[in-house]
C-alpha cells in the first residue's frame, strides 16, 4: 500500500512539473504528459495497467462533463450541423474506411473487426488542441466546432464498436439491426442526460449550501452515466448532454459561492484526471508491443500506415467535401443561405479547415474502446488480429497526440487563424454597462419602494455610476475589470445601524440584476457564454464580498 501511495505521489509530481514545464515554453502538457509515460515504460519499476472498465466508468464521465459544462449550448446549436457532421458522418465514415483497408490488406482480419478498429481510432479527445487553441486565441467559432465534435462523437464511436464486436464475435451482421441499435442508443442516451439535468434543476433550486451543490455536483456526471447504461443507451452522450444544460442553467439555478467553489473543484478534477491519463497512455507500450511478435513486420507496418493515413487525410478530405457542396444542399446542411446570414452559420475558410483539420488528436477513450475487444469470439476462437488491432490504435494516439499537439500551436499562428481580442474586450465592456444600468434601474425601484434613506445608498450609486462612466468610454481596458473582478477596488462605506442589513440586501438586489440582464444578452446571443462566465465571476466576487462584510 505504501509503495502504491509513493507511485501516486511521484505521478502527481511529475503531472505538476511538466504543467509548469508547459506553461513556461508554450507545448501542450498533454504531448509532453505522454512522451513521459513512454520513457517511465521503458523503465524498470511498477506499471499501471490500463482497465477498460475502469477508464470509461469512472474518468470518462467527469472529464467529459467538464468539457460539456465550459461549453456553450447556444454556440454548439448554432454550429449544430457542423457539430454533427463531425461527429457522425466522420465518425461513421472513418469507421468503415479502416474496417475496408484492414479487410482488404490483413490477411484473416475481417471487415468487422477492422471496423472495431476504425470506431475506436475515430473519436477526438480535442484537449491539448483546445488548450495550445486557447493560447492561441482561436475564434470562438471554431474552438465551439471543436468542443462539440469531441464531445458527441464518442457516443457515435462506441455504439459502431458495440456492433462491430458483435458481427466480428457472433459471425452475422444486419445493417437494419444496426442502423436502428445506433438511433435507440442515441436517442435514449439524449433522454438519459435531458432527464438527469432536470432532476440536477430542481435539486439545486432547492439546495442553497455551496457544499451540498458541489456534491451534486460531482455525483452528477457518473448518475448520467449509469442511467444511461442500466437502460443500455448511450451513457456517455447522456453524460454530454447532461453537462450541456445544467452548464447553460448553473448561472439562474445556483449562487455565486456555489460556482465559485465548482470552478475550483473542476478545475481540480480537471488537472489531476487528465495528467493521470496522458501519463496513462504512454505507459501502455510494453503490454501493447508484446503480443506482436506473431505478425510480420510487413502488415505490421501496412495496418499501421493505413490506420494513420485514414486517420490524417480523411478529417480534411471530409471537410472540404462539406463545406464545398452546391449553394442549396449547404444551406440545406448548414451552412449559410448566401448573404446577411449570421456569421456562425457561413461556409468555412480554407485556413479553417487546415485549422480543424489538424485538431483531430485521439485520446483514452480510443485505448479504452480497443481494449474491450474480448480475447475470443462466441465459437471460442481468438478475436481476429486482437494484438494488432490495438497496437495500431496505440501509434494513432500517440503519433496524434504528440505530433498534432506540438505543431498544432505554430500553425495555428503562422495561418492567422486568431480572433481579436480586442473585440472580446469591448463587447465585454459593453455588457457590463448595461448590467450597471440595470443595477441603478434596480437601485432606483428599491428607493421608492424602501423607506431606505437617500445618503445610505449614495456609496454604492457612486461606485455604479463610476463604473458606467468607465465602461462608457472609448477603449476602456477590460483586462483592468477583469483583474479586479468587478469590484473596482473599492467598496462603499459601511452604513450605520439600522440600515446596515436593509443596504446589504439592496447590494445583492442590484448584483442580482446585473446578473439578469447579462443573462438576457447572453439568451438574446448578444454576449457568448464564455463571456458570461467572465462577467458572472466578477459579480460573484462581488457578492462574496458583501457576505464577507455581513460576517464581521
Amino acid at each position: 500500500m505504501l509503495e502504491l501511495l509513493a507511485f501516486g505521489l511521484a505521478a502527481v509530481a511529475v503531472i505538476v512539473a511538466l504543467q509548469a514545464l508547459a506553461d513556461r515554453t508554450g507545448l501542450p502538457a498533454a504531448a509532453l504528459l505522454t512522451i513521459a509515460g513512454l520513457v517511465y515504460a521503458v523503465l524498470p519499476g511498477p506499471d499501471v495497467t490500463l482497465h477498460p472498465d475502469v477508464i470509461l466508468t469512472l474518468v470518462i464521465p467527469p472529464l467529459i462533463y467538464s468539457a460539456a459544462l465550459n461549453s456553450s449550448l447556444l454556440a454548439i446549436r448554432k454550429n449544430l450541423r457542423v457539430v454533427i457532421s463531425l461527429s457522425i458522418g466522420l465518425v461513421l465514415a472513418s469507421s468503415l474506411a479502416v474496417g475496408a483497408g484492414i479487410d482488404l490488406f490483413v490477411p484473416g482480419a475481417g471487415l468487422a473487426a477492422g471496423v472495431a478498429l476504425g470506431a475506436a481510432v475515430a473519436p477526438t479527445d480535442p484537449v491539448a488542441a483546445l488548450a495550445v487553441g486557447g493560447r492561441a486565441g482561436l475564434p470562438a467559432r471554431l474552438i465551439t466546432i471543436i468542443e462539440g465534435e469531441g464531445l458527441l462523437n464518442d457516443a457515435t464511436a462506441l455504439t459502431i464498436l458495440t456492433v462491430a464486436v458483435t458481427a466480428a464475435t457472433s459471425g452475422g451482421f444486419a445493417l437494419g439491426d444496426a442502423v436502428l441499435r445506433f438511433l435507440a442508443e442515441a436517442a435514449g442516451g439524449l433522454l438519459a442526460g435531458v432527464t438527469v439535468a432536470l432532476l440536477v434543476r430542481g435539486l439545486r433550486s432547492a439546495v442553497r449550501d455551496p457544499l451540498l451543490v458541489n456534491c451534486i455536483s460531482l455525483a452528477t456526471p457518473f448518475a448520467a452515466y449509469l442511467l444511461g447504461e442500466e437502460t443500455h443507451v448511450s451513457g456517455v452522450l447522456a453524460v454530454a448532454v447532461a453537462g450541456l444544460m445544467v452548464g447553460h442553467d448553473t448561472p439562474r439555478f445556483t449562487t455565486g459561492a456555489s460556482r465559485l467553489q465548482a470552478t475550483a473543484v473542476w478545475r481540480l478534477v480537471d488537472f489531476l484526471l487528465q495528467g493521470f491519463v496522458f501519463l496513462l497512455i504512454g505507459q501502455q507500450l510494453l503490454p501493447v508491443v508484446r503480443g506482436l511478435r506473431a505478425y510480420p513486420a510487413s502488415t505490421i507496418a501496412g495496418a499501421v500506415i493505413l490506420t494513420l493515413g485514414v486517420v490524417l487525410l480523411l478529417r480534411p478530405l471530409w471537410l472540404l467535401l462539406t463545406q464545398s457542396l452546391p449553394g442549396a444542399l449547404h444551406t440545406r446542411l448548414g451552412g449559410a443561405a448566401q448573404t446577411g446570414s449570421p456569421r456562425d452559420s457561413r461556409r468555412l475558410r480554407g485556413r479553417e479547415i487546415v485549422v480543424l483539420s489538424w485538431a483531430g488528436t485521439r485520446g483514452v477513450i480510443s485505448l479504452a474502446a480497443i481494449f474491450t475487444l474480448p480475447l475470443t469470439t462466441s465459437a471460442g476462437h481468438p478475436f481476429p488480429d486482437r494484438d494488432l488491432l490495438l497496437f495500431c490504435t496505440y501509434i494513432v494516439v500517440v503519433v496524434t497526440l504528440v505530433g498534432q499537439g506540438v505543431t498544432f500551436g505554430p500553425i495555428v499562428r503562422a495561418l492567422g487563424v486568431r480572433a481579436d481580442p480586442a473585440d472580446a474586450a469591448a463587447l465585454r465592456n459593453e455588457a457590463r454597462a448595461a448590467a450597471v444600468q440595470a443595477g441603478l434601474s434596480r437601485l432606483d425601484q428599491i428607493t421608492a419602494e424602501q423607506e431606505i434613506p437617500g445618503r445610505a445608498l449614495a456609496g454604492l450609486r457612486a461606485i455604479l455610476d463610476a463604473r458606467l462612466q468607465r465602461y462608457h468610454q472609448a477603449g476602456a481596458p477590460d483586462s483592468a475589470a477583469d483583474a479586479s473582478d468587478g469590484t473596482d477596488g473599492t467598496d462603499p462605506a459601511p452604513p450605520t445601524p439600522p440600515d446596515q442589513e436593509a443596504v446589504q440586501e439592496a447590494r445583492r438586489a442590484v448584483i442580482d440584476a446585473q446578473r439578469e440582464e447579462l443573462l438576457r444578452w447572453r439568451d438574446a446571443g448578444l454576449l457568448p457564454d464564455a463571456s458570461l462566465r467572465i462577467l458572472n465571476r466578477e459579480l460573484d466576487h462581488e457578492e462574496r464580498m458583501v457576505t464577507s462584510r455581513e460576517g464581521l
